[in-house]
């Protein structure tokens, strides 16, 4: 595995070439093979949309033909005074009476025999509550419920019309039903004296077009509520699907020859014929999905664009890798310079413009090396010359304030107290008079900062308490002059300027195998800090005894470390500051 992971490294060109072409090759391919499916897809729908308008033609023919059976039949009942008496006169009991009830029973068996070759039944009812039923099997509703129901209401309010309506069934039945009905009224007062039902099942209904059926090939009728009244779907039936009939009034409306659709939770090309002698709308619903597996092969497709595709790719993956084989090489020997180290100079060969690369490479390494040996002399110049003008940066104002103090002793008979500051005052001197780029170990400069430290309490006072805690395994390790007098300085003269007294603590010790030094104080805290610790003046603060800012600490630390060692400051504003000092231990 880091084999290839090596050869792959050294061949990026070729990889990236040849990736980029893979991906460009499988994309033309697939578009290309999309395009003609839908261009397929669109003469394929256009050719089935044009043949099943004339399969919807003949479906409606079908309806027509139910249609005109039951109109005629309804006006056969219509005309009939025997069927009329019977529905409207009282029971008297008289012959005359019973033949009426007789004649019309027999009437009605021969209107019945018209519709045979449909399956229906037949009832009449009359506002004399008389009725009849040539077959209770069919729309098993009962006849005192049928005045009430909502489908003899809507017969009643358009009694010059054949309505046909949905019944879903009754109680105990759960057969859906198609209604046929009419009002019966005299034609002359318009006085409403019975109405006709004649129902058919939902199972005889759906002939007038299953033949027409097929696999992902369904027919629909919805009414104007948008309830699906019949179907070959029989999840369907009885079912308000509102997004089916408005798409199959847009069709209608708009004259469109058919709609692509998403219904019912697939994709679907719609064509739909308006029904007026019903009031429904005639669906055809056709699952392209279905339809387009019939048309395309998904499979010959995708082998033949597998096939198009591995012999492009094979052509690619040879052009490509005799183009980039010289570029190769010669990466795989700039790789071999290994950081740091500018001297190992490559074999130049290969093709004319992977000599010329060569040439100037080899060039660059020439010019590189000279360049880093004079940088490297300059940088060690300029690095004495700042600390020989570090250590003599003593500032006046601290000598004359000190000295005045020592004189101000004296006058007060305080020798003891003069002495050891003078004493205090000559070390420090010869400590920062000496050479700057020396080390010296943590307990010299311990007891450097404690003589910089009673100097000032001979000066100002001992408001300001400072503690030492320095690790016994630390006390040998050695670190620059004057690293830590500088944050002591800072913490003196600027930490307590709005606070009466304080203390400052000193700590170091071994941390993750480096010296941390650490200064700490209780005062004011440092205005503007950053987050993550950076100092905040570039310039260091103005410092009262040597003239080494706390920048030039950082600097100074970098410089003789490495970046991985410096100076972080932790501080918020009326809480104190924390100065972390990180050096190797040496």
């Amino acid at each position: 595995m880091r084999a290839i992971v090596e050869r792959l490294k050294y061949n990026g060109l070729f990889v990236k070439m040849f990736v980029i072409m893979v991906v460009s090759i499988i994309t033309v391919t697939i578009l290309t093979s999309w395009v003609t499916i839908r261009m397929s897809e669109r003469l394929f729908m256009n050719t089935f949309s044009i043949t099943n308008s004339k399969v919807i033609t003949q479906i409606k023919t079908n309806f027509e033909s139910f249609n005109y059976a039951v109109i005629t039949a309804a006006n056969n009942v219509l005309q009939s005074g025997s069927i009329k008496g019977f529905l409207t006169q009282g029971d008297s009991g008289t012959i005359a009476t019973n033949k009426t009830y007789y004649t019309a029973i027999q009437l009605m068996k021969q209107y019945q025999a018209n519709l045979d070759a449909y399956d229906v039944g037949m009832t009449i009812t009359g506002t004399n509550g008389r009725s009849y039923t040539s077959d209770n099997t069919v729309w098993p509703i009962p006849k005192n419920q049928l005045r009430a129901h909502p489908i003899t209401i809507n017969t009643n309010a358009e009694p010059k019309r054949v309505m046909y309506q949905f019944s879903g069934g009754t109680p105990g039945s759960l057969n859906p039903v198609i209604v046929a009905t009419k009002a019966l009224y005299d034609r002359t007062t318009g006085t409403l004296y019975g109405d006709l039902y004649i129902a058919i099942r939902e199972t005889a209904f759906k002939r007038f077009y299953t033949n027409f059926t097929s696999d992902g090939n369904d027919v629909v009728i919805i009414d104007r509520s948008g309830v699906i009244v019949s179907s070959n779907r029989d999840d369907l039936i009885g079912k308000l699907n509102v997004g089916l009939l408005s798409y199959a009034k847009e069709i209608d409306e708009g004259g469109l020859q058919y709609k692509n659709a998403s219904v019912m939770g697939g994709e679907y090309v719609l064509l739909a014929e308006y029904l007026p002698t019903y009031d429904f709308f005639l669906i055809n619903l056709v699952d392209k999905k279905t339809a387009l597996k019939q048309l395309v092969n998904t499979r010959a497709v995708a082998l033949i664009c597998a096939a198009i595709v591995l012999v492009a790719l094979l052509i690619v993956f040879v052009i490509s890798k005799r183009l980039t084989r010289s570029l190769s090489l010669l990466v795989r020997q700039m790789s071999n310079v290994t950081k740091k180290n500018f001297h190992n100079y490559i074999n130049v060969k290969g093709s004319f413009e992977v000599k010329e690369l060569g040439h100037a490479y080899n060039y660059m390494l020439d010019e590189l090396n000279d360049y880093v040996k004079r940088l490297v002399e300059t940088q060690r110049e300029q690095h004495n010359a700042e600390l020989a003008a570090l250590q003599m940066q003593i500032n006046p104002h601290f000598l004359y304030n000190t000295l005045a103090s020592i004189k101000i002793l004296v006058q007060q008979g305080s020798k003891e107290k003069a002495s050891e500051t003078i004493n205090s005052l000559i070390s420090l001197l010869q400590n920062t008079i000496g050479n700057v780029s020396e080390t010296v170990t943590v307990s010299d400069e311990i007891e450097n900062l404690k003589h910089y430290v009673f100097i000032n309490h001979m000066r100002y006072g001992e408001r300001i308490k400072v503690s030492y805690f320095v690790a016994p395994d630390c006390m040998d390790v050695r670190v620059p002059k004057l690293i830590l007098q500088p944050f002591m300085e800072n913490a003196f003269f600027h930490a307590f300027n709005d606070k009466p007294d304080g203390y400052i603590y000193v700590l170091v010790s071994a941390e993750a195998g480096a010296l941390l030094c650490e200064i700490v104080d209780n005062g004011s805290g440092i205005e503007g800090l950053s987050d993550n610790g950076k100092l905040p003046n570039p310039k260091g603060g103005r410092q009262l005894f040597s003239g080494i800012g706390i920048r030039n600490v950082h600097d100074r630390i970098v410089l003789l470390y490495g970046q991985a060692y410096g100076v972080e400051i932790d501080s918020k504003p009326g809480e104190g500051t924390k100065v972390r000092i990180r050096m190797p231990l040496l």
